[in-house]
């Protein structure tokens, strides 16, 4: 009797041991984003062109910004002694050699001295806004990839989920493997992953642009004033 209680714990550990091995193999197996990509369809290779389009738009963003950023410390105060030493193209062609959005915008203004102060202003600030205008090319087109790339994630679930439900409706045996049901929700579900990680990248990456064409833009308004303060100093 103890040779068959032994026998019996022996086979019973083996079929565990047996019944063990599938599940370790299956829990070692991972899913990356370029397996996911693979059952996405259409909708992950729209995505993925988004992606991409919204990263050339950040990195060339990146380049404008830090070439409008790129100053030399002394500008405004060579500015300051070709005006007052009456060396008005001096001063132009010291602007046009900087070539930064504050140095047109200055450029501008130094063309318009000899008019009202009012008219000097205007011309100024209007050069600035044409300036920040271009700066902020191209940040529509990443803050729509930004909102829509979830939104295309979304439709290729539901389109995922319609077509699974449809061959379902379609078996004439009425018998549904859960395999397949878990296939066909899984590929509809990659889809909305996708679309949340191009819209979260793209978000951030629009954040950023943004706060940095802020940061021009309050260099612009402080050249502004130091520019209108430099013309209504007395002779």
């Amino acid at each position: 009797m103890l040779l068959q209680i032994s026998d019996t714990a022996a086979l019973v550990e083996e079929q565990m041991f047996q019944a063990e091995e599938p599940i370790q193999e299956t829990v070692q197996e991972s899913i990356n984003l370029l397996t996911m990509a693979q059952y996405g369809g259409w909708i992950m290779v729209i995505l993925a062109v988004l992606l991409a389009w919204a990263i050339y738009i950040f990195i060339e963003r990146l380049i404008v910004l830090h070439n409008a950023t790129k100053e030399d410390a002394t500008f405004m105060d060579r500015i300051k002694d070709y005006i007052h030493d009456g060396k008005i193209d001096s001063a132009l062609n010291l602007c046009k050699q900087a070539g930064t959005p504050s140095a047109r915008m200055i450029e501008k203004g130094i063309s318009r001295i000899g008019r009202p102060m009012q008219d000097v202003q205007v011309a100024v600030e209007n050069v600035g806004n044409l300036e920040v205008s271009i700066l902020e090319k191209g940040l529509v087109i990443m803050a729509t990839i930004a909102a829509g790339a979830p939104m295309l994630g979304f439709l290729g679930t539901v389109l995922g989920m319609v077509q699974t439900f449809y061959n379902m409706a379609q078996n004439a045996s009425g018998v549904i493997e859960m395999s397949a049901l878990s296939e066909g929700m899984y590929q509809a579900m990659v889809t909305t992953i996708g679309g949340l990680i191009v819209g979260i990248i793209a978000m951030f990456m629009y954040n950023f642009l943004v706060s940095r064409i802020d940061r021009v833009v309050r260099q612009l308004e402080g050249r502004t004033l130091a520019f209108m303060d430099l013309l209504n100093e007395p002779a």
